[in-house]
């Protein structure tokens, strides 16, 4: 009987050789100034390009959208000349990438809002958590969080017309389709999810009301790029950066049935294992019958992320819970990973702390088996 992770599928307008994908990594590591993909992270990627699909790092869609120090932008042109580099060195190797458009909202800071302001937010309310910042000696620090300022209806229109010239560069850039990031706690979460929306208008209250930017952010990057080049991640009952929702089985429902409507290419939805970059061991118990609801609800190809391994992905395949399972951390230490899976490989471990800013070492300098046998 076959590896049912190494069966093709269709995503999109894409055929897939098999189902091993590469989540979204951040790793502070685009060069400066203007946080442009440089030769090294070409380099990162190319030696990534075995996986079924790349998903990029979270890319920001405006300067307004950065919430991190070292994190690329698709909202320059040398910023698309980087990305293309990118894209062209993955397709060069046979690779399908994407690229994940990103707005960190109130997961920022004034040292990245043009003329210094407040980061924005569904409401103005205080973030528990930091950001990671560069201090007056040059060094990446964390740093505390503002109270955010309220984005007003125009400020919202914006940021969708973000959206939509962030999915068109990414596709001038050579990038196969692109990948809403509505999860972790970032802007699109903040207003999905009760615990951060507070609003009185459109864009607050009910469910419709608080998953309207999200839906506009879909329309309007379909009606750009094509639907059959878009995906969505979400992480329902996720508690990164304060999520929380009162109703979370009705609203990421209302989301995944919603989602339908568009056709679009698939829906990445993340385990709770992990919140933020550590394991969660205090994750809901109704996440289980969520991710089935939503499995119910959603008509596409979904993939799961979120500390799978390899015994427990192709659990998830044969039980019909995903079609595809995207790794993270398994890829950073394992640039062969889907080649490690199918021959029973042994594994590389990660270094932390390498995993965020730095030079090559823990970036690009791990091996290949067959390199690493000499």
């Amino acid at each position: 009987m076959s590896d049912v992770l190494f069966q093709p599928i269709r995503l999109g307008r894409h055929s897939l050789a098999h189902r091993v994908a590469m989540a979204p990594l951040t790793r502070s590591r685009a060069g400066q100034p203007g946080n442009v993909p440089s030769p090294m992270n070409v380099e990162y990627y190319r030696q990534r390009a075995g996986a079924a699909l790349i998903v990029s790092e979270a890319t920001q869609i405006s300067q307004q959208g950065q919430g991190y120090a070292w994190t690329p932008g698709i909202h320059t042109p040398e910023q698309i000349e980087g990305w293309r580099a990118v894209s062209e060195a993955v397709h060069a190797e046979g690779g399908t990438i994407f690229l994940q458009l990103w707005h960190v909202g109130r997961v920022s800071h004034p040292v990245f809002q043009p003329g210094g302001g407040l980061p924005v937010a569904p409401t103005a309310m205080a973030v528990p958590g930091k950001t990671f910042i560069v201090d007056d000696n040059g060094d990446g620090v964390w740093a505390d969080v503002p109270v955010p300022q309220e984005l007003t209806r125009e400020g919202i229109a914006q940021i969708v017309q973000d959206y939509r010239v962030a999915a068109r560069n990414s596709m001038a850039a050579g990038m196969d389709g692109v990948e809403i990031h509505a999860g972790n706690g970032y802007l699109l979460d903040q207003f999905i999810n009760s615990n951060s929306n507070r609003r009185t208008d459109a864009y607050g209250g009910s469910i419709e009301n608080r998953t309207r930017l999200l839906f506009e952010v879909v329309e309007a990057v379909s009606e750009e790029v094509g639907a059959n080049n878009v995906g969505v991640r979400l992480t329902p009952m996720g508690r990164f950066m304060g999520m929380g929702d009162e109703t979370p089985e009705a609203t990421f429902g209302h989301i995944a049935q919603r989602l339908n409507d568009g056709r679009i290419a698939y829906l990445h939805l993340v385990e709770p294992a992990i919140v933020g970059t550590v394991k969660d061991e205090q994750h809901d118990p109704r996440w289980d019958a969520i991710i089935e609801l939503m499995r119910r609800q959603f008509n596409g190809v979904l993939i799961l992320a979120g500390g799978y391994t390899l015994e427990s992905a192709r659990y998830a395949i044969e039980s019909g819970r995903a079609d595809v399972i995207a790794f993270g951390r398994p890829f950073i230490a394992n640039p062969d990973l889907p080649a490690r899976f199918r021959d029973a490989l042994p594994l590389n471990e990660a270094d932390p702390s390498t995993f965020f800013g730095g030079s090559a070492k823990g970036y690009i300098d791990y091996p290949a088996f067959a390199a690493a046998l000499g």
